[in-house]
């Protein structure tokens, strides 16, 4: 029996549909790889990116989706964990080579022959997908399938910018952008006792960000009570590096957190950079990334707002996304009907 999935099928805008309605035949797993059969994923903007083709296509025909949360339902050669029936998590790196000078430094999110769950791979939108065992995640029984699916990607991206920002405990942090990444961040840097800035142009997002316990939401023109000790960049608007520049204090460091990024305007050296700000960017993820924001998820613990979507539904939840119509991040349910 042929399983479901929304496949690219030429990238385009998202208001012009191009993900279409599939079957495909359930795929095998390979040697060293296994099967899960999917129970959510969620909606990326990285997966917007590859839609629209911002993302050169690596994979015809491609399945975005990168989010996955589903149970293990067939092992290939040579796996015996996770085991059959386990809930595991699947990522956004599908897999690295292992090999390159940057793996063997425990840097493989910047492997040099990387491969990547829904652009590279077929991802999870769909009701089966198949990755390397060595790449999926154990995931608890005791959170719901929904909450678990945006710290996959979201969470993890969202933890890496929040070490490369450098941000204390008790500073100051501006959030740039308020979607599926910044509301999880809110919540970690709010457990370690920051004053948290969120600077955001959508109403829903501004409210969902008051109600999570932001010290001040203002718009990018508006001007903040007082400077920022780290800032992270989500939004994919190159013209808000300036401003957020601007913004931090002496030895400020700004992180940009996107895959992708429209162009950046010209610098004004001694209002945006001097005094040693710093400009930083945020590459992929390591495993070890996302087994530390799994578990600071539990500690503190982390609750995720979801929007739910049937899997045919998809092309609405990018238009949704990228129109920042969605509290919080979308979810793609396989089982449930369009």
């Amino acid at each position: 029996m042929p399983m479901r999935v929304m496949e690219l099928a030429a990238p385009g805008a998202a208001e012009t549909h191009p993900l279409r309605p599939a079957e495909r035949p359930i795929p095998e797993p390979g040697p060293g790889e296994l099967r899960v059969r999917v129970e959510v994923c969620g909606v990326c903007r990285t997966d917007l990116h590859v839609a629209e083709g911002d993302l050169p296509v690596h994979r015809p025909r491609v399945i975005p989706g990168h989010e996955v949360v589903g149970r293990v339902e067939a092992l290939g050669e040579g796996v015996d964990a996770p085991a059959l029936g386990a809930r595991v998590g699947v990522a956004w790196l599908h897999e690295s080579c292992g090999r390159c000078r940057f793996c063997a430094a425990d840097r493989e999110n910047l492997c040099l022959a990387p491969r990547f769950t829904g652009w590279d791979a077929d991802g999870g939108y769909a009701e089966q997908v198949v990755a390397p065992a060595a790449f999926v995640h154990r995931l608890p029984e005791d959170v719901a399938a929904s909450e678990l699916a945006p710290l996959l990607c979201a969470g993890i991206i969202g933890y890496r910018a929040w070490r490369r920002s450098g941000i204390r405990p008790g500073g100051h942090l501006g959030l740039y952008g308020f979607g599926g990444s910044a509301h999880i961040v809110l919540q970690i840097a709010l457990h370690h006792g920051c004053e948290v800035t969120v600077v955001s142009r959508g109403d829903r997002h501004r409210g969902l960000a008051r109600e999570m316990g932001a010290h001040a939401v203002v718009g990018a023109a508006e001007p903040l009570e007082r400077p920022l000790d780290a800032a992270i960049l989500f939004a994919p608007a190159g013209e808000l590096v300036l401003p957020a520049l601007e913004a931090l204090d002496r030895g400020g460091r700004l992180a940009v957190a996107g895959i992708h990024l429209s162009e950046i305007p010209p610098l004004d050296y001694e209002r945006q950079l001097f005094q040693e700000r710093e400009l930083v960017s945020v590459t992929a993820n390591t495993r070890e990334d996302a087994r530390a924001l799994l578990a600071l998820a539990r500690e503190i613990p982390i609750r995720t707002h979801t929007s739910p979507y049937p899997l045919e539904r998809a092309n609405e939840a990018l238009v949704d996304l990228k129109q920042d119509r969605i509290r919080g991040a979308a979810v793609l349910l396989p089982g449930t009907a369009p």
